[in-house]
């Protein structure tokens, strides 16, 4: 299990260094305040990253793994793909936002090892904002500092084909936007290499 207070540090040193636009500290003051569950939330209800900590790790990871894409020779020499560090913290560090107290702890009766039953805690869906995934996090972004079209539309569609939405306008959101196609990359890498889990 990871560190929440050493894992908040970092998120917070990374998001300090790099994201300085307009109303960007109210927004990091809300995460760090009573009303928001960022640092202790888990990324998913039983896959990836299902601990305490989990969504703010999973959200550096992100953040690492689109950074070091980014910076790869192909996507720099051959696709001349460029984006200013604050484009990349706000889309690493911020596309699962939706997730903010969405799941809370919940018991259930299961066997241990020696067959009794006893209560054991685990993570329940609790959405108060049905509002989608990648959407809910640019609309509660969106509510404290401006986002470009690019990092919009790369947070919005950062879970790529993975998603449940028209795949139609995957395709072309992943083609006119190549941050968004480099975030989806980002965030399979992350899940699936880093954390071995599942969306």
């Amino acid at each position: 299990m990871p560190n929440t207070k050493e894992l908040k540090d970092k998120f917070c040193e990374i998001y300090r260094e790099n994201i300085t636009r307009p109303g960007s500290d109210k927004l990091l003051h809300f995460l760090l305040s009573e009303n928001s569950d960022f640092f202790t939330a888990p990324a998913s209800t039983r896959f990836h990253n299902s601990f305490e900590g989990g969504l703010c790790e999973h959200s550096i990871h992100v953040y690492e793994c689109l950074k070091g894409y980014l910076e790869g020779q192909r996507a720099r020499e051959e696709y001349e793909l460029e984006y200013p560090d604050e484009s990349i913290a706000i889309v690493g560090l911020l596309h699962d936002i939706c997730k903010v107290n969405l799941y809370r702890t919940s018991y259930r009766n299961a066997k241990n090892e020696r067959g009794e039953w006893e209560k054991v805690p685990y993570y329940e869906y609790h959405e108060t904002l049905p509002y989608g995934h990648g959407e809910k996090s640019v609309y509660i972004i969106s509510s404290y500092m401006r986002l470009t079209r690019e990092e919009a539309m790369a947070i919005r569609w950062h879970m790529g084909f993975s998603g449940e939405e028209n795949k139609n306008n995957i395709g072309l959101a992943l083609e006119m936007f190549p941050l968004a196609l480099a975030a989806n990359i980002a965030d399979m890498e992350a899940t699936f290499l880093l954390e071995g889990g599942h969306q």
